[in-house]
This record gives C-alpha cells, sequence and structure tokens, in this order.
C-alpha cells in the first residue's frame, strides 16, 4: 500500500481553455524537500494548486494523508503559501499570523515563535508600509504556523536577500528533518541543489524525478541549469 502523505493520479487540468497538465502522477514523500523547478507556465503553480484543493480538475485524484484534495479534512493537514501575496493589509502582521494560528488550532505561543524565527518581530505592528520580500515573509509565517505536517509553497524565497533565504532554507530543512512534507516550486534552478528530490517540469509533464546527484548523473552535466536543458532536448527527440 502506498503510504505517501501526498499523491496525485492521472491529473488532468485546463485553464482558459488550455490543457496545462495533461495526466501528471506524481508523489510527495514524508520527511523530503521536494524542489518542483520548471521555466514560467510550465505547470509549477497549477500542480501546487490542484494538491491544495483550491483548482479545479477536469480528472484524477489527488489526496493528502489519504483525505481528497479540497475537503475539510484534506485542508486541516496543509499549510499553504500562494504566489500571489495572500497577507491582510488592513492587519499587522502579528494579527496576519495569529489569525491563521487560531485556524490551524496552534499551540499558544506559536505565533510568536514562527515571527521571531522569521525575523518579523521589529515589523510586528506594520500593516501597509512592508516591502515585496517582507510580505512573502508575513505570508510563509503564516503558512508554517500549526505546524501542517504538508507545505505547499509556491516561490517562497522571491524577494528576499541571499542570508534571508539561507536561513529560511535551513527552516525547511528543520521542518523537514521533524518529518514534514515540503514542496517548493521555483524557476531558479540554483536552488535545486538545496532539495532532496527534484519534479522538473515543463508543458505540464514531468521530464525527470530523482534527487539533484540522480539528475546530474542522467545527464552526464554537473550544473543542473544545463542538465535541465539537456532534459528537454532528450524528451523532445
Amino acid at each position: 500500500m502506498n503510504t505517501a502523505p501526498v499523491q496525485v493520479r492521472d491529473l488532468r487540468v485546463s485553464r482558459g481553455g488550455r490543457l496545462v497538465l495533461p495526466g501528471l502522477s506524481t508523489q510527495l514523500d514524508s520527511g523530503t524537500v521536494t524542489g518542483l523547478l520548471g521555466p514560467s507556465g510550465s505547470g509549477k503553480s497549477t500542480l501546487i494548486r490542484s494538491i491544495a484543493g483550491v483548482q479545479r480538475i477536469d480528472s484524477g485524484t489527488v489526496k493528502i494523508l489519504g483525505y481528497p484534495a479540497g475537503t475539510r479534512a484534506a485542508a486541516r493537514c496543509l499549510g499553504y503559501m500562494t504566489q500571489a501575496s495572500s497577507v491582510y493589509t488592513d492587519l499587522s502582521v502579528r494579527e496576519n499570523v495569529a489569525y491563521w494560528a487560531r485556524i490551524s488550532g496552534a499551540e499558544r505561543g506559536e505565533a510568536e515563535s514562527v515571527i521571531e524565527h522569521l525575523h518579523l518581530a521589529s515589523l510586528a505592528l506594520f500593516r501597509s508600509r512592508l516591502s515585496g520580500g517582507q510580505t512573502s515573509r508575513v505570508a510563509l509565517a503564516c503558512a508554517l504556523v500549526g505546524n501542517p505536517p504538508v507545505l505547499l509553497l509556491d516561490e517562497p524565497t522571491v524577494g528576499l536577500d541571499p542570508v534571508l533565504r539561507e536561513e529560511i532554507w535551513d527552516f525547511l530543512r528543520e521542518r523537514a528533518a521533524a518529518g514534514t512534507t515540503i514542496l517548493v516550486s521555483s524557476h531558479v534552478m540554483d536552488e535545486a541543489a538545496r532539495c532532496d528530490k527534484l519534479l522538473l517540469i515543463r508543458h505540464g509533464e514531468i521530464l525527470a524525478t530523482g534527487s539533484p546527484d540522480d539528475i546530474r548523473k542522467r545527464t552526464g552535466v554537473e550544473d543542473l541549469d544545463a542538465a535541465f536543458l539537456n532534459l528537454i532536448k532528450e524528451h523532445a527527440a
């Protein structure tokens, strides 16, 4: 029996009359940071939205810890950071994180702990004076609070400085080591080496899956950008 926390089978999704995912199947394993990588328009966000249960699908199945995506039971298992900002601008940073803490049933004090960990304490009372990078950190804090067993993060490090980006990746690695299943989408290939497993996607199809070393060995090159280009050529042949 397959016990992977996230299971996607024959997922077919159309958006705006265009077939985005033509029948994708994959799974996400416990305690693993999986990188979903590919160029803009490849279907990354559509796949994440489908797993989160907020995307209408044509056919196929998506299950989170055995629950169908989009059900209340599945939603309780998820932390989801969207690509577009989901931060309420009429609430302060602290109020945003506390709101999601209440929804997720987080333990007392966890909202403040996440705020501290993401270096948001000095911004806790801010509402509309946040930069793009600061807003991304608040959205990430809202996804992390409550310690959900599955994290879906769509471009979480966009707009962040290198130091903070490194700290956030360290934080994600800590969560994965504790058993959290994490999916991180990016179009920046230098983030691929930070992941345990990669899903390389183009035109809604998975070109390759495996660890960064697996991808390097398969393509015969060390640079992951070059590896991805080789896979595209191999797929087109």
